[in-house]
């Protein structure tokens, strides 16, 4: 079985256009591959588009107000992402000129690039022989070779390096691990891969004894936390309370102040308990009305979160101040919060 050769055969047939495909430029590489660091490419191809077109130059990106790069990235998650491109962008700038790096351990040393981006813009940009190793290639490999060591342990990420690097065309490696990821994306998939009409399918060990859906094989199962947030939508003469989060996953981006609790409560009772009178004491307010309780889904934790509007003559709360309501489109927020102000009309 010549694997590389099969692969970027059918590539070369059932291949998605994309607009990061059509580029050798670095520095767009290298943004394509952090936006769709857990980002699907139907969600990360837009905001991919916005970004070139805001920051076409990484000095553009360098200069930049954190906070425009936020409200630019809000919606896609995982902030620290947008953190580490500013912060690596100002880097290049200050370090090598504004010009991206085109050895591999220099690119893998920038902050917010792993061992799969490193590969994927050296090979991608510089046509340098690192093969990628994501999820999709996981999966492929550990599907057709039959290989059912954990990916998750050390031992599995050092065989199906190996391995990859192994089958790596060295003569087209950026046409390689093109093939090899898109393969994984769109045809031998989790759920649903396209078994009939694999190119594979005579060699595949996982087809051939039954096992396709038991690859790849995890050590670690994630736990999930669920938090139980409530967000009060404090209004005054056309203002609302928002404060800047300087920690966390949603660090640099703007919040409702709230009160959180280890299990879900009535409202009633949530009114009735002594965070919400430590809350508000000595403070007068009018409840407007209060949502229906929602749930937002991150990888590591489930938020339960409802929203209490109110309205109040004053309010002072450390590190939070109020903002016009014709203002809240400049301010970064998270996705939870986006949606409900859209809701309500507020934006």
């Amino acid at each position: 079985m010549d694997f590389s050769s099969t692969l970027i055969k059918w590539y070369a047939i059932n291949k998605r256009e994309l607009p990061w495909r059509n580029t050798k430029n670095p520095y767009f590489i290298w943004i394509s591959e952090i936006i769709l660091q857990q980002t699907r490419v139907i969600q990360g191809e837009p905001y991919y588009l916005k970004f070139i077109e805001t920051f076409p130059t990484i000095d553009k990106l360098a200069s930049a107000d954190e906070k425009k790069i936020l409200r630019l990235w809000q919606g896609l998650g995982y902030y620290s992402r947008a953190r580490n491109m500013h912060f690596t962008a100002k880097f290049i700038v200050e370090n090598h000129s504004a010009k991206f790096p085109n050895e591999y351990d220099k690119i893998l040393n920038l902050k917010g690039v792993g061992t799969y981006t490193a590969a994927a813009i050296s090979s991608f940009a510089f046509g340098l022989p690192y093969a990628v190793l994501d999820g999709n290639v996981f999966r492929v490999l550990s599907r057709v070779f039959g290989i059912d060591i954990p990916i998750d342990s050390t031992l599995g990420k050092k065989k199906f390096s190996a391995l990859a690097q192994s089958l790596l065309d060295k003569k087209r490696p950026a046409l390689n691990n093109q093939a090899i990821m898109e393969f994984g994306a769109t045809h031998c998939t989790h759920k649903l891969p396209k078994c009939a009409s694999c190119p594979f399918i005579v060699d595949c060990i996982a087809y051939n004894t039954n096992s396709v859906h038991n690859l790849p094989f995890k050590l670690k199962k994630l736990r999930i936390k669920k938090r139980y947030l409530n967000y009060f939508l404090l209004q005054n003469c056309n203002r609302i309370l928002l404060g800047k989060r300087d920690s966390g996953i949603w660090q640099g981006l703007y919040e409702l102040p709230h009160i959180e609790f280890t299990k879900s409560k009535s409202a009633e009772s949530i009114i009735n308990s002594r965070k919400w009178n430590d809350f508000f004491e000595n403070i007068n307010y009018n409840l407007i009305s209060s949502s229906q309780l929602s749930i937002h889904k991150l990888s590591h934790q489930h938020i339960y979160a409802r929203f209490w509007i109110l309205e109040i003559n004053e309010f002072k709360l450390k590190k939070y101040e109020f903002v016009s309501i014709s203002k809240l489109t400049d301010f970064p927020i998270p996705r939870l919060l986006d949606k409900f102000l859209k809701e309500i009309n507020l934006i």
